[in-house]
């Protein structure tokens, strides 16, 4: 690939191709390319070298060897005159031919190939491939052909096969490898698939045997190979590295070492190597361009951005709470971002149309996640797409694909139509390396395939190799700024940089609401920051010690930095800059938080910035022009407010009371005006208190309530909702017209007679997974963090949240007759887990469910308990394990 020109700020810049533009561009270059006549390859008995014309310091070059003895294939790599991959074999193994051996060589032809084309997100939005492309044709034993594709390229080289078949061709395997020299230094990940491992750093010969993942980075000299693959999809599968320890050799292994099927003709994935300095390497889009074109003709729906993402604040518990997810949404309407990401425990609730209108009225898109297993049929995917769709999602994150089989990749072709048909946005996670995927499916923002910040361990070190490996091939879904979860290895600045080190089309930002507030320099950063860039740029750094990236969106530049190692002053020069003056906004480490410098500039200049241990920085840079003492453009804001009840949960009997209060805070982004504060009641029930206004409500101001809620005498037994609701309009965004917040206190009205076991103290209690729960489902390891108790589809006020195997033992004293529950599997698992549930009665069993899993009906329990002085609730697994053994005693209650 040929870069476009680098052009300076102070001069002019080219503007994003119309995509009707860049279709008519591509076409007309590939009819340019196909009637170019073919250059003849250099020969030298069994050896052809092909190269790229005009390369500078003699470029890039692929040789591919027959050799006149055994017939066998071998391709090496030089960069000018330096050996970076030595011959290796290359070949492949049909259920018709082996043809690895025995070739003789029949003809080639050359031809250069030339393409423009957009991109959604990544590195550089506008993109321009040149390549030079060679075919080999060589025939084996029994007249079998081979057809070997190579391409070179500015950046790389890359080949692949052409079997001939024109039925089903079935490939065994393939002699595809790769030979460094062994002293060649190495960063490599085991190969997992879902791509979540560590880099370590090695030597291509003293690496430990074993697995590794693409990409896998080796530095010959002072060039460095990326090794990866592009144009995976069903008609093939994904492929890792296998080495054993003591040669530079890394064979290519196709996924579980299982044969893969297709209809012919049959061109397999890209075998490729990223070759270049470090700048080459991570500024290459060499993947992309061997990947095929969009099959998206309109992608004006689709919107890159940054996402307020809750699950490192909360887990499960959090995804479960409405509440909670509002008060994200209003986070992300009080700073600009354009979406919000709902995680794992959603679909156990019934109020996502409700969130997701409620998002909608303040300019923010949500996400939802979903297990790949929900949509691994089509009709799944023909109900739960459209549905989702209805509800106003913006796109979904999908999950746990964990498999580069070629099954898999034919369901990705599946979910990515079908995604595209409804205009879902994607993120994948547990999922395969980014091989091209964005620019054939422009609609997948971001894959994980990264040990990112989810795991809270992340060392800097390898935080630091990130950029130069995973983050060089597509979009990474690392998950920044989790400044709450994990051991923290880097430093605040640091971390804020990494929202320009790391690339995402959607860049979830994984941070607590509070942990935000406590820096506002931070907040302040990241509301200019985008997702996208027009050009990239490393300015410096090594694998495993640090990077410092400047990329350009518009006409103003990003600077982001991280590094490994002790505090020092980094030099970071500005010849990037076009001529003129520049206003640079620096946010670092200073003695108490994130601090924010100001200085003017030239291209000439060397910014220098003190950083910590682990430390690092974000910059803005833009023109300085007479009276600018900012680089920050205006921000579309909606006020951010919280309006908190008490209790949330009330027992109270009928012809009773109970007070209640609200207060609703505006903490950001204000002022609010025509603002209310009232409280709805049930039917029948009587509400002392008055509703509240206020013209204004100002930043750090706020309005408080409080009501006296009486229960009628002939009040419903069981659960009711009182309702305390806050109006206001936001005077930034008056279109936005009047928004609306609601809080519900759940009152639940006892029935005479009844004892509920979650009101009783326990004798004793266990669980297989935190605490026993009162009146809640098991949620997670923490006390209170489940939701509502809720089995197939109905929920429950009051009863007991377990986790297999656990058990809750209850004195009775004889005082009761009878005990009743309904039981089964909580909602919240989302139709996994199995238990047995089972009633002692002072140590003998009186009651048994057998085995029931998330898929079965509730049922109910009943038992005589006439003079029973001990009462015991036991659950056990299903014979299974305990994943996802959630088990509710719902409603579970004493008959005196």
């Amino acid at each position: 690939m040929l870069r476009s020109p680098r052009t300076s700020l102070g001069g002019s810049h080219q503007t994003p191709f119309p995509a009707g533009l860049t279709l008519l561009l591509s076409a007309l270059l590939a009819l340019s390319t196909l009637a170019a006549p073919a250059h003849a390859a250099d020969r030298d008995g069994g050896s052809w070298t092909v190269h790229q014309p005009g390369s500078r310091q003699g470029g890039i070059s692929a040789v591919v060897r027959l050799d006149a003895t055994n017939g066998a294939l071998t391709l090496a790599a030089r960069n000018g005159i330096t050996t970076v991959l030595e011959p290796a074999p290359i070949g492949i193994v049909t259920d018709d031919a082996d043809l690895t051996s025995g070739l003789t060589f029949t003809s080639s032809s050359t031809r250069q190939l030339a393409e423009h084309y957009a991109m959604t997100t990544g590195k550089q939005l506008r993109r321009t491939s040149r390549m030079t492309e060679t075919r080999f044709s060589f025939t084996g034993e029994g007249g079998a052909r081979l057809d070997l594709l190579v391409r070179v390229a500015d950046d790389g080289i890359a080949y692949r096969y052409l079997p001939s078949g024109e039925g089903e061709v079935t490939v065994e395997r393939e002699a595809s490898a790769f030979r460094l020299p062994d002293a060649a230094r190495a960063w490599l990940s085991p190969y997992t698939p879902n791509y979540e491992g560590v880099y370590k750093p090695a030597t291509a010969a003293d690496a430990v045997s074993g697995s590794y993942a693409y990409p896998s980075l080796f530095q010959v000299g002072d060039t460095y190979a990326l090794l990866t693959e592009s144009d995976v999809d069903g008609r093939y599968a994904a492929s890792h590295l296998v080495h054993e320890k003591g040669s530079g050799r890394y064979d290519v292994r196709l996924a579980d070492g299982a044969a893969v099927a297709s209809t012919g003709p049959l061109a397999t994935p890209w075998r490729a190597a990223v070759l270049g300095d470090l700048a080459t390497i991570t500024e290459s889009t060499l993947v992309d361009d061997l990947a095929p074109a969009s099959r998206i003709e309109d992608t004006s729906w689709i919107r890159p951005g940054k996402v307020a993402w809750s699950w490192l604040d909360g887990f499960a518990p959090a995804q479960r709470s409405l509440a909670t997810q509002q008060r994200f949404v209003d986070y992300s309407a009080a700073h600009g971002w354009p979406y919000t990401l709902v995680d794992d425990g959603w679909k156990s609730t019934n109020w996502m149309p409700q969130l997701i209108d409620y998002a909608r009225q303040r300019g923010v898109g949500v996400l939802l996640w979903v297990h790949w297993t929900d949509l691994d049929t089509a009709a799944e995917r023909a109900e739960f797409l459209p549905r989702v769709k209805k509800w106003g999602a913006a796109g979904l994150k999908i999950d746990f694909m964990d498999s580069d089989s070629q099954e898999r990749f034919r369901w990705y072709d599946d979910i990515l139509r079908d995604t595209a048909r409804e205009k879902l946005l994607v993120n994948f996670h547990g999922a395969t390396l980014p091989k091209g995927i964005q620019r054939t499916w422009p609609h997948v923002m971001t894959l994980e395939a990264v040990y990112g910040a989810e795991y809270g361990t992340v060392p800097a070190s390898g935080v630091a190799t990130l950029p130069f490996t995973r983050n060089v091939v597509g979009s990474m879904d690392y998950t920044p700024m989790a400044f709450q979860f994990g051991s923290r290895t880097i430093s605040d600045a640091a971390e804020l940089g990494l929202s320009v080190v790391f690339e995402s089309g959607l860049q979830h930002f994984a941070g607590s609401i509070r942990a935000y507030q406590d820096r506002p320099e931070l907040e302040r950063f990241l509301e200019q920051v985008p997702a996208v860039w027009d050009e990239s740029r490393l300015l410096s750094g090594r694998p495993g010690e640090g990077a410092t990236f400047a990329r350009r969106h518009d006409d103003r530049w990003f600077l982001g930095g991280v590094s490994a190692g002790p505090a020092e002053t980094q030099d970071v020069s500005l010849d990037f800059l076009g001529g003129g003056r520049w206003l640079v906004e620096v946010v670092r480490d200073g003695d108490d938080g994130l601090v924010r410098e100001r200085r003017i500039v030239t291209r000439r200049d060397t910014l220098r910035v003190p950083t910590a241990e682990h430390g690092g920085f974000a910059a803005l840079v833009c023109r300085a022009t007479e009276g600018r003492r900012t680089c920050d453009r205006p921000v579309t804001r909606l006020p951010l407010t919280s309006l908190t009840v008490d209790p949330a949960r009330a027992e109270v009997d009928t012809g009773a009371s109970v007070d209640v209060s609200g207060r609703l805070a505006l903490e950001q982004s204000g002022p609010a005006t025509d603002v209310s504060l009232s409280l709805d009641a049930p039917e029948g029930w009587k509400v002392k208190g008055d509703d509240l206004r206020a013209d204004e409500l100002p930043t750090g101001g706020n309005l408080s309530g409080k009501w006296t809620v009486s229960v009628p005498q002939d009040a419903r037994v069981g659960g009711h909702d009182v309702v305390v609701s806050a109006e206001y309009r936001s005077p930034g965004r008056p279109g936005a017209g009047v928004l609306r917040v609601e809080r519900t206190v759940r009152v639940f009205v006892s029935p005479p007679d009844v004892d509920h076991v979650s009101n009783l103290p326990f004798a004793s209690e266990r669980n297989g997974w935190g605490p026993v729960e009162r009146d809640l489902s098991n949620g997670e390891q923490a006390a209170l963090d489940g939701g509502f108790l809720s089995i197939r589809g109905t929920t429950y006020d009051k009863g007991i949240g377990m986790h297999a195997d656990g058990e809750v033992v209850v004195e009775l004293g004889g005082a009761y007759r009878t005990f009743t529950a309904v039981v089964g599997v909580d909602d919240e698992v989302g139709g996994r887990g199995s238990v047995a549930f089972e009633v002692l009665a002072d140590g003998a069993s009186v009651a048994t469910t057998g085995v029931l899993s998330g898929a079965d009906a509730a049922r109910t329990v009943e038992v005589d308990v006439t003079g029973v002085r001990k009462l015991t609730l036991r659950v056990t697994n299903g014979g299974d394990g305990v994943d996802h053994d959630h088990a509710d005693w719902a409603d579970a209650r004493l008959t005196a």
